[in-house]
């Protein structure tokens, strides 16, 4: 329904474009209306207001009436119905010889009076914001996850431990072990934390809500080490999304033994080789294409600095071969963890 200002510009509109010489049929058209609908709004030489909102309707013949609207009210708030939905409700009643209204009928009802989800001890469901966590050089943000690599018979399975830096893509820790315990996770991160030695330097350890990442040993052993625990939204798969993508990475190499590893040790021995070649040989896309050990340590900022060079000399040597500037070089500055789009977002996400 357009509202009478909108009506009158439209209509101005429409008589200038066709006093400018415009057919009367294609100055509607750019307006989205047909010729007989500005006949009608401009009967009489004047621009008419809409008188749909003004019309006297005969109520429905099948309509509630009051007291059946709060008979259903009263029915559905009575200790015996109170946690049941519509579709148990009706039957229930039609057992007892009463009929109200149809199921639809009572759903309707409900939602008029805000009460479809949320009777009796239901609460509406709440919706989390995910952590988000930005990283601006290594060792800051680490995530880590769980995956099972197939053993030698079918239903046994080894877990490969594996942490991950959010700013390097550098796997700063990797265990293989039999089962998903919380004591090899512990083992996991203070060996990672020795080795990069940053004990006592503030970072966040973020995972999914996995037993090995909640149990209270693991969160403990954090707390003592300065390490901020940070978790997925329950049921969200994609909250953990560097780690999930470097599983994805991991189980699409060419070697990997699709068919299983036949031993624990075989398992071992697979994994410090793609780690090696992960870190130290993959050129990894995210990172401007340098290995994660460069972006770890910092040579990557030289790395690029010198492909940019190569590249412009290129240009100046044959530029009728270069339709726009050079490829970008330029290392990245930051990496974000489930960003938030924008303010609007987060208003939305904790809008009741």
């Amino acid at each position: 329904m357009i509202s009478p200002s909108n009506r009158a510009l439209a209509v101005e509109l429409i008589q200038e474009a066709n006093q400018n010489g415009a057919r009367l049929a294609k100055a509607c058209e750019e307006l989205h209306i047909s010729v007989r609908t500005y006949q009608r709004w401009v009967a009489n030489g004047e621009v008419k207001v809409d008188q749909r909102p003004l019309a006297k309707r005969p109520a429905p013949k099948n309509k509630l009436s009051e007291e059946e609207k709060e008979a259903i009210l009263t029915v559905v708030t009575q200790e015996e119905y109170v946690d049941l939905p519509p579709t148990q409700i009706v039957p229930k009643l039609a057992d007892k010889g009463t009929y109200i209204a149809s199921e639809s009928t009572f759903y309707r009802v409900l939602r008029e009076e805000k009460m479809q989800h949320h009777r009796g001890r239901s609460h509406k469901p709440e919706r989390r914001i995910p952590e988000s966590h930005l990283a601006t050089s290594p060792n800051q943000v680490w995530t880590w996850d769980i995956t099972w690599l197939a053993g030698p018979v079918k239903g046994l399975y080894y877990r490969l431990y594996l942490i991950l830096d959010l700013f390097s893509r550098k796997v700063v820790g990797w265990e293989v072990w039999e089962q998903e315990e919380a004591k090899h996770a512990e083992t996991l991160v203070k060996k990672a934390v020795i080795n990069e030695k940053i004990k006592g330097a503030p970072l966040v350890l973020h995972s999914d809500n996995g037993s090995p990442m909640k149990a209270e040993t693991f969160l403990s052993l954090l707390e003592k080490l300065g390490i901020k625990s940070s978790f997925s939204r329950p049921r969200v798969s994609n909250d953990n999304p560097y780690s999930e993508a470097m599983f994805r990475t991991l189980k699409y190499r060419p070697d990997f033994p699709h068919k299983g590893f036949s031993t624990l040790k075989e398992a071992r021995k697979w994994a410090r080789q793609f780690v090696y070649w992960y870190n130290e040989v993959h050129l990894h896309s995210g990172l401007n294409f340098v290995t994660p050990v460069q972006c770890h340590t910092g040579e990557h900022v030289a790395i690029l600095e010198k492909r940019k060079e190569v590249y412009e000399t290129a240009k100046a040597k044959h530029s009728e071969r270069w339709a726009r500037g050079t490829r970008n070089w330029t290392p990245h500055e930051q990496v974000a963890l489930n960003p938030m789009r924008d303010e609007r977002e987060i208003k939305a996400l904790k809008k009741p």
